[in-house]
């Protein structure tokens, strides 16, 4: 009996078309190749199979087959999810479609390794997963309705991602600083968050220009207004400057994406006659293919006008060279706003200090701290934020 419906699931896995690209997951191929074992395959064969199917659950980090169907189907890239995620209404028959095959994914998230193992006749040690209830059907319901939270397929799975051969690829150790973390610069976090939350939520959103000096939290500030509100949709790619090229075909894929994202340019100058330049700038000025509501442009840079300049760039035989000057310097006044992070004063300075030695729980006589910590920052050259944390970061 427990053999035949086994070799039911094995069949009903066999149908899958929505979902059908869950059959080539390590775990679920795995649990395939052991369930169509069970009616001919010996003793040996059935043990075998049985175990990698164990084994990939665990190299999966789960020991729940549920908990992982669970993952599996709800972060599944399929037909019917892009419909969604594009704001459209699935057909009413890919609805029906989705619904019965949950229902078989729901029998194979009910299997029990007492139910597998039964198909073997075998006395010794064979290993086991946990089993747990887990509800499909409401659960990917739910995900399907706040699809604009959750997202599916590798933005579901991550939150940080960068540009490889023009594919977007996740970060697989992201950047875990929080806003928390950052001291100082309230008023400038702020204007990154509250824009941030505008392109979450829908309304009018703003690219921004971080400038300042080196070591003053820029990246780290983007960084953390990302980790704050991925939960509520919000994803980031890492752009370098020579893929500013690749900018218009990352919105086109982009432009169905239910989720919101920062395109991040780090450390951001250029050469006078850089090709990258126009690149930017034709973004920056709305081409037709750049036009995105679910994307904003972060970018950060140590200097104000972004270009390179040279006075020697003034002379020669342009005759509109002051045109071309002006074309050169403004690119940064096509961000709809610009952020400066100034380095901190002495006391500020020591501010962060002080809360970064706390937080790290470091007891030590305030003066004494003080004093080697501006000691530091003179051996440093400056006083910044990355100055102080480097300092606490080393304090024996």
């Amino acid at each position: 009996m427990m053999n035949e419906k086994l070799n039911e699931i094995y069949l009903k896995l066999n149908s899958l078309c929505i979902f059908r690209a869950l059959l080539s997951d390590s775990v679920i191929s795995r649990l395939m190749k052991y369930l169509k074992s069970v009616e001919n395959a010996d003793t040996a064969e059935k043990i075998s199979l049985y175990s990698e199917f164990v084994s990939a659950l665990y190299e999966n980090n789960k020991v729940s087959l549920a908990r992982h169907i669970h993952t599996v189907v709800g972060n599944n890239e399929n037909a019917y999810v892009k419909i969604i995620g594009s704001g459209k209404a699935g057909s009413p028959t890919m609805k029906k479609c989705v619904d019965a095959e949950i229902e078989i994914l729901q029998s194979v998230a009910d299997l029990t390794p007492a139910e597998l193992q039964s198909a073997i006749e075998w006395n010794g040690f064979l290993p086991v997963f946990k089993s747990e209830k887990v509800d499909l059907a409401n659960n990917y319901a739910k995900r399907t309705r706040n699809i604009g939270k959750y997202g599916y397929g590798i933005y579901a799975k991550n939150h940080m991602f960068r540009i490889d051969n023009g594919k977007i690829v996740p970060v697989l150790h992201p950047d875990e600083t929080a806003l928390s973390d950052l001291i100082g610069y309230e008023r400038e976090k702020k204007i990154i968050l509250d824009n941030t939350k505008a392109l979450l939520e829908g309304r009018a959103a703003a690219n921004i220009l971080l400038t300042g000096d080196a070591g003053t939290g820029k990246s780290s500030t983007v960084k953390a207004v990302v980790n704050e509100l991925y939960k509520e949709g919000l994803r980031i790619i890492e752009v370098r400057k020579e893929q500013l090229h690749d900018i218009p075909l990352i919105l086109d894929e982009l432009s169905e994406n239910p989720l919101k994202f920062i395109l991040f340019i780090d450390d951001l100058s250029f050469q006078k006659d850089d090709d990258n330049f126009s690149a930017l700038k034709a973004v920056l000025e709305g081409s037709v293919s750049a036009k995105s509501k679910n994307v904003v442009i972060y970018a950060t840079s140590n200097r104000r006008h972004l270009v390179k300049e040279k006075f020697s760039d003034r002379e020669g035989d342009d005759v509109h060279f002051n045109d071309t000057v002006q074309e050169i310097i403004s690119l940064s006044d096509r961000f709809g706003i610009h952020i400066t992070f100034n380095k901190p004063n002495k006391e500020t300075y020591l501010d962060i200090v002080r809360s970064l030695a706390n937080k790290k729980g470091i007891k030590c006589d305030t003066a004494e701290l003080e004093i080697k910590a501006e000691q530091f920052a003179l051996e440093k050259g400056s006083r910044s934020a990355r100055a102080a944390k480097q300092f606490v970061e080393n304090i024996i």
